[in-house]
């Protein structure tokens, strides 16, 4: 999976037909072009589990679940181009792809920015740490505390977190290969990310002298931070999200999402309570 870590690099997971512009650079009704098309335009962020390159094809619980969906509706062919996580957004709204599937959580200032789709999965925050974990970092609240370095990447709800709590120490990196060096050569104590993404991260370095912590919720002003992640549209591409919220909605109730998920490190404990939807989570309720 070296290759997932490598920026701008286009992958394919069908075929290589180039679709036209949509949304507000090709005007007229994106769903319909993207069937007439039959291709789509995906960005990722190279994030392992959620949306990576492997020996020269894309793959992640996002890309894939994008594929199972697309197909649904009509669009066979997926391509992907990947881009630092703090360009995802902007390289959507510029047109260099026509969704975002990278597992991206949905934050009001994101929403502000772009369309979410319906959640796709929740998960827990973790940190990186030596083994032993010597110590004691299992919150961020403890990261204030004992001063340590802590590493996140660019534009994660991980360094929105640290930002709100006041935590001055913080390294960003644009991706996870630069954050675990970082951790590697001691620049830094921790890094945070999803605890799926780290466990899929020290699976992919087995020689690494690190633990992941266990999972948790972070708390910022006595409210829980919930990773809740699903797929970007540009604002106006309502028939296309729609159409697509009817086909993930699907595939989480039938079973196929888990059977999707699985070989990336999901499980049950993934699928988004009922009580947690998209408009809840731009609200910022």
């Amino acid at each position: 999976m070296k290759g997932a870590l490598a920026v701008g690099v286009t992958a394919t997971l069908a075929a290589c037909t180039e679709a036209p512009q949509t949304g507000s650079q090709g005007g007229g009704n994106t769903l319909q072009r993207l069937r007439d098309a039959g291709t789509v335009r995906v960005g990722i962020a190279g994030e392992i589990p959620y949306g990576f390159t492997r020996d020269g094809e894309v793959t992640g619980e996002s890309p894939e679940v994008a594929k199972a969906v697309f197909n649904a509706i009509g669009v066979p062919n997926v391509e992907s181009t990947q881009v630092e996580f703090g360009q995802l957004i902007p390289g959507l709204n510029a047109g260099q792809y026509d969704m975002v599937a990278a597992g991206m959580a949905i934050l009001p200032e994101r929403c502000q920015q772009a369309q979410f789709s319906a959640v796709d999965y929740v998960t827990n925050t973790a940190f990186l740490v030596p083994q032993g974990n010597p110590e004691g970092i299992n919150n961020f609240e403890d990261v204030k505390a004992k001063g340590v370095n802590l590493a996140v990447l660019s534009g994660t709800i991980e360094q929105q977190v640290a930002e709100s709590l006041g935590i001055t120490n913080v390294q960003t990196f644009g991706g996870q290969a630069e954050m675990l060096q970082a951790i590697q050569a001691d620049r830094a104590y921790a890094g945070a990310l999803t605890d799926i993404s780290l466990r899929a991260l020290l699976e992919q370095n087995p020689n690494a002298k690190l633990e992941v912590t266990d999972g948790f919720v972070p708390v910022v002003d006595g409210e829980e931070q919930l990773q809740a992640g699903g797929f970007v549209f540009r604002k106006g591409d309502t028939d296309l999200v729609n159409a697509f919220n009817e086909e993930l909605r699907k595939l989480h109730e039938n079973g196929q999402w888990l059977e999707i998920v699985r070989p990336f490190g999901f499980t049950e404990d993934n699928l988004p309570p009922a009580d947690v939807t998209t408009e809840q989570l731009c609200s910022g309720e």
